[in-house]
């Protein structure tokens, strides 16, 4: 396995973690739905929240979190849509970005609610 997918798959497990020890429900990882994938799907109080993990080994080039494109968003759209259909869900969806800073000196995790708005 390449380096940056070991990597990306170690930020999404320190981002599980963390939203467990933050009261989230994980409802589903890595949910798939044509060319779109969400990160983490989580619940919390009446939230479904849509998750977009950023993971990188250094911050020289920016922040993980700017790293979301307009593209990603609409994609990640594309699938909520799709993961509350299939599921048959009435609840408000929330967009999230969890950034993770990874390397033998740091490990940081930073958690923005309400990333951006799907509309």
């Amino acid at each position: 396995m390449a380096y940056h997918n070991e990597l990306g798959n170690i930020g999404e497990q320190l981002a599980a973690d963390y939203l467990l020890r933050n009261g989230f429900a994980i409802l589903e990882r890595n949910f798939v739905f044509d060319k779109a994938e969400i990160d983490i799907v989580a619940q919390k109080d009446d939230f479904l929240v849509v998750v977009e993990v950023k993971t990188r080994n250094s911050d020289y080039f920016g922040d993980p979190q700017d790293f979301v494109s307009k593209g990603k968003i609409k994609l990640l759209v594309k699938a909520a849509n799709e993961y509350v259909v299939r599921n048959d869900l009435d609840m408000e969806v929330r967009f999230d970005i969890i950034s993770v800073l990874k390397n033998k000196n740091i490990e940081k995790i930073e958690h923005f609610e309400n990333a951006f708005y799907h509309f």
